[in-house]
């Protein structure tokens, strides 16, 4: 796991490549690199790659990147892991006949898998990856994010060039590059708390989706493929309930233990939820040594949150893990707020970036360089009390009612009161044909967002909706799915905008920052489409929430743990809003209101003045960001 960075001159660019400046890109990521660097360009100049490394798999100088072939006529900058590279070493040793140059890196084996079977390489790869390579016979730059987006990858073009980077402040090294506000993204970014690729809340830079690959060529023409869909070729499993359970088990098995491949310690974020407990308890298996486990609480007792640390106890009894714990208070926060911007390059609106960094760095410390963690099988099996909400409305949505009555109780929503709140949104959405569900996870509504908008913004967005960001990963499901439901709809929106945009992007951006790896056994492509291939009606059998993943993992973790009320990773912040946060809260979104242009002062504050909820923190972390990014001032808490 690395961070990677690169620039490539086109034809009609004088300048040959500043090896000092890629340096000093290169070295904005030291975090995600601290055992090892290098740089290469080519000998016109016209392209160079930079590497930080840290070091997981084959620790030798021999897997130092970028790595080049015999002919030096590719070379390669990885940030990622392969984990079944052992296998694919194997089935390429038995095509070709050369000397490998490492003992065991899947960097070498990601090389010579491209040189053994070209682009259609990534068909073999299971792991998560971003990467570039430069074929040097095709004059072509070919950058690459892997299936679900574990690990990002930007990208931006301009001044006879392009530039990509692992982080956006590798890319904002280049005094070229401006720094400007994307506003449509801005806009999405109240919908969404985090912006949908391709787009940044960098006017200029652009993140790759995942499943996707961009070509380049010197004369700068860019060709975007998407090599893998959640739903390409997926047929409905006609097995039983109790065969699917059995079977779903035996692939996660496979998945996790994957995951313990490594030539540094592994450990495993426990929060006595379902997810992680099923990671505790497979990585224990065939352990001869106490496996480690890490848990974050909170000091106190807080009405919006409660601790479940307990249970993260009990599972790490269960298992004979070795248990560390951390409770953390408000002046962690204050003290985390300089880094976390820092290290979130665009706003992540959600403050759970802050336990998962401390998670992080509590492994860290323990001596463990990787961590496997439990994100995507709530969205894979159902797991969120809101959906089935959502669920029901879009149902509701989908008789047909005559239009005009569904005017008529959208004009008494507002007549009450209620044009900005969410059963308002709902009905609007399904008046303009739009799907009742935009994501497991969204800020504002739409009227809300135009209300707080400054006034300039409301005039240029008036006609505008957050829909058209969605409406083609939309018209991409109604094309690939086998079964078009409205819970595929949920399923597949959220592996292509929440889980890659938001939830992995906070791990991964949290556990980088102190150097740490993070692995997502639930979102092994072969396991997605075994979870994919499971009929609706036995997910959401009985209204149970991940009724089929609780009857694959009864008997392997607690009853307790399976049938307790699921809580859900938190941050007690809307009672820390109320205190010193609020304050500094206000004070600084005056002044964002002030400088940006973008939102409205006054509708803020009254804004404000409304009882405190996370959406203040949205609003924070968007204000944060500009300050230190778009202004490049100092945080001052």
């Amino acid at each position: 796991m690395c961070g990677i960075v690169g620039v490539l001159h086109f034809k009609n660019s004088t300048h040959p490549i500043d090896s000092e400046l890629l340096d000093q890109m290169r070295d904005t990521m030291i975090h995600r690199g601290p055992d090892g660097f290098d740089s290469w360009w080519s000998f016109d100049r016209k392209i160079g790659f930079g590497h930080r490394r840290l070091s997981i798999i084959d620790l030798s100088e021999t897997a130092t990147q970028p790595m080049r072939n015999d002919d030096q006529s590719v070379v390669l900058t990885y940030n990622g892991e392969i984990y079944n590279h052992a296998e694919i070493r194997k089935e390429i040793q038995e095509i070709r006949d050369f000397e490998w140059k490492t003992d065991h890196s899947d960097t070498e084996v990601l090389l010579r898998a491209y040189e053994t079977w070209g682009e259609d390489c990534l068909e073999k790869f299971r792991g998560i990856f971003s990467f570039a390579i430069w074929n040097e016979k095709k004059q072509k730059l070919w950058l690459v994010r892997d299936r679900v987006g574990v690990k990002p990858l930007y990208y931006s073009i301009y001044n006879g060039k392009i530039t990509f980077a692992s982080e956006i402040k590798a890319l904002l090294k280049d005094p070229e590059l401006k720094r400007e506000v994307d506003e449509e993204a801005l806009y999405d970014y109240l919908s969404f708390l985090t912006t949908p690729a391709p787009k940044t809340l960098f006017k200029g830079i652009y993140k790759l989706p995942g499943g996707t690959s961009l070509s380049v060529d010197l004369d700068g023409n860019l060709e975007e493929k998407r090599y893998w869909d959640a739903f390409d070729e997926t047929e409905l499993n006609q097995s039983s309930e109790a065969e699917i359970a059995k079977d779903l088990l035996s692939e996660l098995k496979k998945s996790v233990s994957l995951r313990k491949a490594s030539d540094v310690p592994v450990g495993v974020f426990l929060s006595g939820g379902i997810d992680s407990s099923t990671n505790a308890a497979l990585f224990s298996e065939g352990e001869t040594s106490p496996i480690q486990t890490f848990t974050i609480g909170y000091e106190g007792n807080y009405e919006s949150y409660s601790n479940e640390n307990h249970y993260a106890k009990m599972m790490a009894k269960e298992v004979s893990a070795d248990y560390h714990e951390k409770l953390l208070n408000e002046e962690d926060l204050f003290e985390f707020l300089p880094k976390m911007i820092e290290l979130q390059d665009e706003p992540i609106a959600d403050p759970v970036c802050m336990p998962v960094y401390f998670v992080s760095k509590l492994a860290k410390d323990a001596g463990v360089t990787v961590c496997q963690v439990g994100e995507g099988a709530d969205e894979l099996f159902w797991g969120y009390a809101h959906w089935k909400i959502l669920h029901r409305l879009q149902k509701l949505n989908d008789i047909p009612f005559p239009k005009i009555l569904k005017k008529l109780g959208l004009k008494a929503l507002s007549l009450f009161g209620q044009k900005y709140t969410y059963p308002y949104e709902f009905l609007r959405r399904g008046i303009e044909g739009e799907r009742v569900f935009w994501g497991g996870a969204e800020a504002l509504p739409e009227a809300l967002k135009k209300k707080l908008l400054s006034k300039r913004l409301k005039e240029k967005f008036k006609n505008h909706t957050s829909w058209s960001s969605i409406d083609l990963i939309y018209q991409r499901f109604k094309k690939n799915n086998c079964e078009p439901s409205i819970l595929n709809w949920m399923i597949y929106l959220d592996l292509n905008l929440r889980l890659p945009e938001l939830l992995l992007m906070r791990v991964d951006k949290m556990s980088m920052g102190v150097s740490l790896e993070g692995r997502v056994p639930f979102l092994d492509h072969v396991f997605i489409k075994k979870a994919l291939s499971i009929p609706e009606s036995i997910k959401i059998k009985n209204g149970v929430s991940k009724s089929i993943l609780k009857k694959a993992v009864r008997g392997l973790i607690p009853d307790e743990l399976i049938d307790r009320k699921k809580q859900g990773f938190g941050v007690p912040v809307r009672e820390w809003l109320l205190g010193r946060l609020g304050d500094l809260v206000r004070d600084e979104l005056r002044v964002f209101c002030r400088t940006s242009g973008l939102l409205d002062e006054s509708e803020v504050m009254k804004y404000l003045d409304e009882p405190s909820t996370a959406r203040h923190w949205y609003l924070y972390n968007l204000a944060l960001w500009h300050k230190v990014y778009i202004r490049q001032e100092e945080l001052d808490l």
